[in-house]
C-alpha cells in the first residue's frame, strides 16, 4: 500500500460487483437532498444573524454557502463519473493523492464527520418530540454517569458534558439501531425509506416558503429588514468577533465575518458528498451520480435561500433577548435558535410551532437514514483496502448490504450520543471537513495530469477557474477559523494527526499478517 505517483488506470475503471445496483437517479438525488436537509437551516440563521447584525449579510452568508456547495458538487461530480466505485470521496483521495490521505478522511468520517453528525442529528430527533412529550428530555436521566467539568486546554475548552442516558438521546439511539437495520435489509429498502422521508421533509421546506411569501408577510418585520437591509454590509464595516472561548473581542471586516459564520451554513449544507459513498450501488453512475449532485444540492440550496428570505419576511431581524413574544425575540433571539418554529409560530400559534416540530423530526429521521446508508459504505471499502476491520469487508450473505460496516458504525454512534461529546465534535471537524474538500478537488487537477487520458464521461464545468475559486475561498475561510475560531480548528486538525500513526500501525500490521 505504497503511495504511488501514478495509480494504475485500471483501478479508475473497477467496480464493485458484489454490491447490488439499486439506486436510480430519484433515489441518487434524494439521498443528496437527504443527508444535506437536517435541523440546520431550521436554527443556525439565529447565531449567523447575531454575529453579521445585518439582513443582507444573512442572506449573502447562505449565497457563499451555496455557491461553494454546488462548485464542490460539479467538481465531485467528474471524479463521481471517472471512478463510480464504494467509498467515494476516500477512493478519490486514494488515486489522487495516495493511500494516507485516503485513510485520514476514512478515520476522521468514521471517529466523528459522521459517525457524530448521525449522533447529532438523532438527538435532535429526541428534542423535537420532547415538544410532545415533555418526559423525553436531556434533563431526564435514566442513568447519569458523570458530569466533566470544562477543562481548558490552549485556545480550547474540553469536557463541560454530562455522560450518560436519558429519554433525549434515548430517542436518538433507537432512531440509530432503528435505520441500521433497516440498511441491513439491503440498499433497496433504504432507498425506499429515503425516498419517502426526503421528499416529505423537502416538500415541508418548501411548504414553510410558500406559506411565508403567501400568508406570512409581516409589515413590522418588512419595514425592519428591507428598509434597511444593507446595514453594516459595506466592505469597510466593522464586526465583532469574540476569539476562542472566552476570549477578547476583535473587530473584523465583512468578508472576515462571512467566513467565520461559514461554520453555521456550510455545516447545515454538508454531507451532499455522502451519495459518492454508495457509488458502487448506483444504476449508470457515469450519468447519475453527476446529474443527482447537481440537481440535489442546487434544489437545497434554493430552497435554503429562500427559507431565509421567508424569516426576514415573518421576523425582523433585531430582537430582544428577554422578549415576551416571538415577534419581539425576533430572529436573532428566537427561543433555543428555533428560528423556523418561530416563523411558523408567528404565523399560526401553536398550532404551527406543532407542525414545524413534526417536520423537523421527519427531517431528522431521513437525514440520520441517508448518513447510516452512505458512511457504512467508505468503511467498506477501506476494509477492503486493508485499512479497517476486515470483516467489514464483509457483506451480507442475502441483502449484499455492508452489514457489519453499518453494525459498527452503529455501535459507535450510539456510544457518541451516550459521551454528551456529539456536539462538540461536529464544531471541531468543521475545519477538517473544509481541509478534506480542498484536497478533493485538489486532487481533480493532480489527476487531470497524472491520468489526462482516463475516460471522463463528464467534466467539470468552468474548469479550472471554477475548482480554483472554490480551493482559495475554502482556504481563506479555514485560515480565518484558524485565527479567529481556534476552539474549532484546533481539535480537528488534533484528530486528523492523529490518524498518521494509526495509518502505519494499521499498515505495519497488515504487511505482518500477509508475511505470516
Amino acid at each position: 500500500m505504497g503511495t504511488q505517483s501514478t495509480p494504475a488506470p485500471v483501478l479508475v475503471e473497477s467496480r464493485d460487483p458484489e454490491l447490488v445496483k439499486g439506486l436510480g437517479l430519484l433515489s441518487s438525488t434524494t439521498l443528496v437532498m437527504g443527508s444535506m436537509i437536517g435541523s440546520g437551516i431550521f436554527i443556525v440563521s439565529a447565531d449567523i444573524g447575531r454575529m453579521v447584525d445585518s439582513p443582507a449579510l444573512l442572506i449573502a452568508a447562505w449565497l457563499v454557502t451555496g455557491f461553494m456547495t454546488v462548485v464542490g458538487a460539479l467538481s465531485y461530480g467528474e471524479l463521481a463519473a471517472m471512478m463510480p466505485r464504494a467509498g467515494g470521496q476516500y477512493v478519490y483521495l486514494r488515486e489522487s493523492l495516495g493511500p494516507l490521505w485516503g485513510f485520514l478522511y476514512g478515520w476522521t468520517l468514521f471517529l466523528v464527520i459522521q459517525t457524530g453528525t448521525i449522533a447529532a442529528v438523532g438527538v435532535a430527533f429526541g428534542k423535537f418530540l420532547g415538544y410532545f412529550f415533555p418526559a423525553v428530555s436531556s434533563t431526564n436521566w435514566i442513568l447519569h454517569i458523570a458530569k466533566v467539568p470544562p477543562i481548558p486546554v490552549g485556545p480550547m475548552v474540553l469536557g463541560n458534558m454530562d455522560v450518560g442516558l436519558n429519554t433525549q438521546n434515548l430517542a436518538g439511539i433507537l432512531v440509530v439501531i432503528i435505520l441500521t437495520i433497516v440498511n441491513v435489509f439491503g440498499v433497496k429498502t433504504g432507498a425506499a425509506v429515503q425516498n419517502v422521508f426526503t421528499i416529505a421533509k423537502t416538500s415541508a421546506l418548501f411548504g414553510l416558503v410558500l406559506l411565508g411569501f403567501a400568508v406570512g408577510r409581516n409589515a413590522l418585520a418588512v419595514a425592519a429588514n428591507f428598509g434597511d437591509f444593507w446595514r453594516n454590509a459595506s466592505l469597510s464595516a466593522k464586526h465583532a468577533v469574540q476569539v476562542g472561548v472566552d476570549g477578547p473581542t476583535a473587530l473584523v471586516g465583512t468578508l472576515t465575518i462571512l467566513a467565520v459564520v461559514q461554520v453555521g451554513s456550510l455545516f447545515s449544507s454538508d454531507a451532499w458528498n455522502n451519495v459518492t459513498f454508495t457509488a458502487g450501488e448506483v444504476k449508470n453512475p457515469k450519468r447519475n451520480l453527476p446529474l443527482s449532485l447537481v440537481l440535489g444540492t442546487g434544489m437545497v440550496i434554493f430552497l435554503y435561500v429562500a427559507a431565509n428570505f421567508v424569516y426576514l419576511n415573518v421576523l425582523p431581524l433585531d430582537g430582544s433577548a428577554t422578549g415576551a413574544t416571538v415577534l419581539q425575540r425576533g430572529i436573532k433571539f428566537a427561543s433555543e435558535d428555533r428560528v423556523g418554529t418561530a416563523v411558523m409560530q408567528q404565523m399560526f400559534g401553536l398550532t404551527g410551532a406543532a407542525l414545524m416540530s413534526i417536520a423537523i423530526m421527519i427531517s431528522t429521521f431521513g437525514c440520520c437514514n441517508g448518513l447510516i446508508m452512505a458512511g457504512a459504505r467508505v468503511y467498506y471499502a477501506m476494509a477492503k483496502d486493508g485499512l479497517f476491520f476486515k470483516s467489514v469487508a464483509s457483506l451480507h450473505p442475502k441483502y449484499k448490504s455492508p452489514a457489519v460496516s453499518l453494525v459498527v458504525q452503529g455501535v459507535w454512534t450510539c456510544l457518541l450520543c451516550l459521551s454528551g461529546t456529539y456536539n462538540q465534535l461536529l464544531d471541531y471537524i468543521i475545519f477538517a471537513v473544509l481541509v478534506f474538500y480542498i484536497l478533493t478537488i485538489g486532487g481533480l487537477f493532480v489527476l487531470r495530469q497524472t491520468r489526462p487520458n482516463a475516460e471522463r464521461p463528464y467534466k467539470a464545468v468552468g474548469y479550472p477557474v471554477l475548482p480554483a475559486v472554490y480551493i482559495v475561498m475554502a482556504v481563506f475561510i479555514d485560515v480565518v477559523l484558524l485565527r479567529y475560531k481556534p476552539q474549532y480548528t484546533w481539535p480537528g486538525l488534533i484528530i486528523v494527526l492523529l490518524g498518521i500513526p494509526v495509518y502505519w500501525m494499521w499498515k505495519r500490521s497488515g504487511t505482518a499478517t500477509e508475511a505470516a
